[in-house]
């Protein structure tokens, strides 16, 4: 990773699938883990099954978007942190001046990308049409302050984890529930015995009634 600019991921691409833009009732914003790609998470769409969505995922610069351990302290990730946290909200700022509300766009992540949805959401809360984290927790070492401001004002938020996994403290999994609660997100959090580091089909079929909610019959 570019240590020596302010924002690393500043002119990366951002990948988009599903229905077009210009017909699309509603939009999911996909972040992908570290390692991977902005392609391999969009590779989702195919297990939703949603077609009235857009899927927009943008890439971070050198396949990751901080360098340290989500629980590290926050200034050991900077300036790459706050650089990812803005590659969202471009993603999202794009939405918008396409005509997208934010109670018609989803935030998802996987892994790495899961812990930047998640703190994205309670850093800018607001109605979304939903948040989703997978194998992921807010950003930060144990401890810290959570005095995020705003209100979900309801928003359906998902986290889904393995209870062992090798990187996401079950705790924090919890905490990060606790947490969204407080900031009036309706949260569902289900921790999967003995799961990989992994996606399972209980946690897309969820996913799927979240995007259809969004996305009601006419």
């Amino acid at each position: 990773m570019n240590s020596t600019t302010s924002d690393p991921h500043a002119g990366q691409p951002i990948l988009q699938a599903g229905a077009p833009l210009d017909e699309a009732r509603a939009a999911m914003v996909m972040v992908h883990g570290r390692g991977a790609t902005a392609q391999s998470i969009l590779w989702l769409q195919e297990d939703l099954k949603q077609p009235d969505f857009v899927y927009l995922a943008p890439q971070a610069a050198g396949n990751t978007w901080y360098p340290h351990s989500f629980l590290q302290p926050i200034p050991m990730n900077e300036p790459y942190l706050t650089s990812a946290l803005t590659a969202i909200s471009d993603v999202i700022e794009r939405l918008n001046r396409a005509g997208f509300t934010h109670d018609r766009i989803m935030l998802l992540g996987f892994s790495q990308g899961a812990c930047l949805a998640l703190e994205y959401a309670a850093r800018n809360a607001r109605r979304y049409g939903g948040v989703v984290g997978l194998s992921g927790g807010l950003i930060g070492p144990d401890g810290i302050s959570r005095n995020y401001a705003g209100s979900l004002e309801g928003t359906p938020v998902f986290l889904g984890c393995s209870d062992l996994d090798a990187h996401i403290p079950k705790a924090r999994v919890i905490h990060s529930a606790e947490v969204l609660r407080m900031l009036e997100g309706q949260v569902t959090a289900r921790l999967y015995p003995n799961m990989g580091h992994t996606i399972n089909e209980d946690e897309i079929d969820f996913v799927r009634a979240m995007m259809a909610a969004v996305t009601p019959e006419e």
